[in-house]
């Protein structure tokens, strides 16, 4: 996947600045893309120059100038070669976990704040893409939401992220609960 795929698929919900772009990758795409501000604009310049979104400049009396984007047949058209294309598997790589393989031969200290860091982290994840659910599905429960909404593509990412992050969250308070009572058993053996 590149990124233009991503920006693409954001674009589909709307018409967008590259200033809401960039918001909306932290929030709705976070769980499977990250994108700095900087290179969602020189990607939007790229599907701009290609045909595959069309930009248009709209005056602010107030503030300055926006230019805002929408996709056209030519994206919709990568979007649907895209999408038939046979997906890569999910490969994960984490820092956070290379220092739980090796904690045993280090001082876990470094290691148990980090761990609880990323749990505080995926517990907030989590709120951010319930609240993204909720005010996608609006009044409807999730069930039918799923069945009577036009466009559940983005509800059913924030539920992919959502499990993402729970695991996260769990395997990291585990982890580290584990550890705190290893690194406490081995105080004591060694007193």
């Amino acid at each position: 996947m590149a990124l233009r795929h991503a920006v693409l698929a954001a674009l589909l919900d709307g018409e967008y600045t590259g200033y809401q772009l960039a918001k909306i990758f932290d929030v709705g795409v976070s769980n499977f893309w990250y994108a700095a501000p900087q290179q969602i604009y020189t990607e939007l310049a790229k599907l701009e120059k290609a045909g595959m979104i069309s930009g248009r400049q709209v005056i602010q009396l107030d503030r300055p100038n926006k230019r805002v984007f929408t996709v056209a047949e030519a994206g919709l058209d990568e979007l649907a070669a895209f999408a038939a294309a046979a997906s890569k598997p999910l490969s994960i790589r984490d820092d956070l976990a290379v220092k739980v393989q090796a904690v045993d031969h280090l001082d876990p200290a470094p290691v148990l704040a980090q761990l609880d860091e990323r749990a505080v982290e995926a517990a907030a994840r989590l709120a951010l893409f319930d609240r993204g659910m909720r005010r996608l599905r609006g009044d409807l429960d999730e069930g039918e939401f799923l069945h009577s909404s036009e466009r559940i593509g983005p509800y059913l990412t924030y539920l992919a992220g959502c499990r993402l992050e729970r695991e996260m969250r769990d395997w990291c308070l585990t982890t580290a609960a584990l550890l705190r009572s290893r690194t406490a058993s081995h105080t004591e053996e060694n007193r």
